[in-house]
């Protein structure tokens, strides 16, 4: 039965052009892991392990992926997996590759939940062990992560902006085919990644919110009293009483409602001329200044008059204002 394509509704389907640029990439042999349908996509990591030998080790002895492709775990799906490890067994093996740095242990590729039910069960964890160099780990993890697992747009683009970062190749094609995503999502991808860490943490994997909404937030986030107002809301009890989607969506109405202030009301524009016309003045009143702005050759000597007289001046105002009982 083919599998649910899980990039429909999040990020679309591939442009044409970037197909051909991710298929030359796999013909150089940076990898030969690359397939565009997502049900290619798990047959090839299904391949990964295909006629290799299966081990069983102890998880203790297994650290993490070096990159994290996860922000939280959905605990029911967990407990799912757990449920049916304990009363089945595990039905497929996980992939590891012998550790980088450390002679003796083993990193996962992928697998990481099947990993974490092995160590809850205190059991041995079933895994294939294939000497893969990073950028190879990592589109057999990313390939099997875009086949398999529920991940969600802000998880997928943390996860190429990652890849991107370790600067692996020239045109981003390894991040590129780990996702199977074209230019355009990736480049999207690596703008919402900017949003600060404080932010994306408080907020979480946000399962059903796609790529257009993150854009969405990522822009409304780049001026600077915004993005402070968005972090002491995050912080707020109100905010962090809400789970999953609602946390997202709570924040981006609380961002777009900041600029939905309202405006002062338009202020009101008076002129004045003097008599013989030699002095003109524009007045300006929003409320809350009240602005003169002399015009004539002799506008200074004008301006330092009033200046000097200012005290008089708003003594007379007072007690007219007194006369008047204001």
């Amino acid at each position: 039965m083919a599998r649910k394509n899980p990039f429909m509704n999040i990020m679309g389907d591939p442009a044409p052009d970037d197909n051909k640029a991710i298929l030359q990439y796999t013909n150089k042999g940076a990898s030969k892991s690359l397939i565009h349908s997502l049900d290619e996509l798990a047959a090839q990591a299904d391949r990964l392990l295909e006629g290799e030998a299966v081990v069983e080790l102890d998880p203790d002895i297994i650290d993490g992926s070096f990159v994290r492709d996860r922000l939280e775990d959905d605990e029911e799906d967990f407990a799912d997996l757990l449920a049916a490890i304990r009363d089945r067994g595990q039905d497929s093996p996980i992939l590891v590759r012998p550790h980088p740095t450390t002679p003796g242990r083993y990193m996962v590729v992928f697998g990481h939940r099947r990993l974490r039910a092995a160590k809850a069960l205190s059991r041995k964890v079933r895994a294939v062990v294939k000497d893969l160099k990073d950028s190879d780990h990592l589109v057999a993890q990313g390939q099997e992560n875009s086949a398999r697992a529920n991940l969600s747009f802000i998880e997928k683009a943390l996860f190429a902006a990652e890849i991107a970062r370790r600067q692996f190749d020239g045109d981003n094609a390894i991040a590129l085919s780990a996702l199977s995503i074209d230019r355009a999502t990736f480049s999207k991808m690596m703008a919402v990644s900017t949003i600060p860490k404080e932010i994306l943490d408080g907020v979480g994997a946000a399962k059903g919110i796609g790529r257009d909404r993150w854009y969405e937030l990522k822009n409304l986030l780049e001026r600077p009293s915004t993005l402070e107002q968005a972090s002491s809301f995050i912080r707020s009890e109100d905010f962090k009483a809400k789970t999953g989607d609602d946390r997202f969506n709570s924040l981006l109405a609380f961002v777009k409602s900041l600029g939905k202030q309202p405006r002062p009301k338009n202020a009101k524009t008076q002129k004045w001329s003097s008599d013989d016309k030699a002095m003109s003045a524009d007045i300006r009143n929003d409320g809350k200044t009240y602005t003169f702005a002399l015009k004539a050759k002799n506008a200074a000597g004008f301006g330092d008059y009033i200046a000097e007289n200012l005290a008089e001046l708003y003594r007379a105002y007072r007690s007219k204002q007194d006369q008047q009982g204001v």
